[in-house]
């Protein structure tokens, strides 16, 4: 799975520049697809797709999320090279729309990695633009230089959303924020509850899996998730965050039955629809950070 990318605080060599970046932007394109995998495999997920069962979905399966990682590879690329070469904030959404129809045409119009496309996208990026500058890739700098480079686009682009998606039309009707308004803040969810929660976890002593757990669940408490709203309103997204917070005030994946609360947990969000899938893409990036900067 990822594996730790070694960099230095100084530049490249300038002779293979361009052969340099291409093939920095293609091993950047490789984790982003990989931790859409790990996030993809993990299981108990509560009322997520997997590779055990379908969760609280009845339009998409594990197939369904492989035919779409495979049609994003060239997007993560493309972003990747992008932010290297400091393109303009239009430049890289006309990449995201561009990578959106691509996925819709491989699920045939099933929405799995809208969020995603999205959230991935401006980090790598944003990693791309740290590398063209060489500075250390730290989860601090990638966000600093997120927010530095097209922070007041995100903005802006957070309230110019319209309502035609379902976490359009939830936000609107609950007051949730979404992908749009994580992107505007500079992913907090990510950098400060997210990843630390499965570097937390790693640092104990446990395994990946159990921290990307532990990642999921703390995500699963913290956000309010227009996915979860459009399926089960406030109820809904008050029972998410709930029974996320009872399973992280127990110890997460520390406590000796935590898989089986997890499961519990899986069973009870499939009965009620309930589908976290924000906090699904936020794993995913918090896994492309975890496997891409040095702390």
């Amino acid at each position: 799975m990822p594996e730790l990318i070694a960099l230095h605080p100084t530049p490249a060599p300038r002779l293979p520049a361009a052969a340099g970046a291409r093939a920095f932007a293609q091993r950047i394109a490789r984790l982003a697809v990989r931790s859409l995998y790990a996030e993809l495999v993990l299981y108990p997920k509560p009322g997520l797709v997997s590779l055990v069962d379908n969760g609280s979905h009845a339009d998409m399966t594990a197939a369904t999320f492989m035919r779409s990682m495979f049609a994003l590879r060239r997007y993560f690329l493309d972003i990747t090279r992008a932010g290297v070469d400091d393109a303009p904030f239009h430049a890289l959404k006309r990449l995201g729309i561009d990578a959106e129809a691509r996925m819709l045409r491989a699920t045939a119009g099933i929405n799995t990695h809208r969020g995603a496309i999205f959230c991935l996208g401006m980090l790598c990026a944003a990693i791309g633009r740290c590398r063209a500058r060489g500075v250390p890739l730290t989860a601090a700098a990638v966000q600093a230089m997120l927010l530095q480079c097209w922070g007041r686009e995100l903005g802006a682009h957070s309230i110019d959303a319209g309502a035609a998606s379902n976490g359009a039309q939830a936000r609107l009707a609950y007051a949730a924020s979404g992908a749009r308004e994580e992107g505007a803040r500079g992913f907090p969810s990510v950098f400060a509850v997210g990843l630390p929660a499965l570097r937390r976890t790693l640092a104990e002593g446990r395994g990946m899996r159990e921290a990307r757990i532990d990642a999921l669940f703390a995500l699963m408490a913290h956000i309010s998730d227009t996915n979860v709203y459009h399926r089960g309103g406030i109820e809904g997204a008050l029972g998410v965050r709930r029974r996320a917070r009872a399973f992280v005030a127990c110890g997460g994946t520390a406590s000796p039955d935590w898989e089986a609360r997890a499961l519990a947990c899986h069973r009870a969000f499939v009965a009620s629809r309930l589908s976290p899938g924000g906090a699904a893409d936020l794993l995913g990036a918090a896994c492309l950070l975890q496997a891409v900067t040095v702390n």
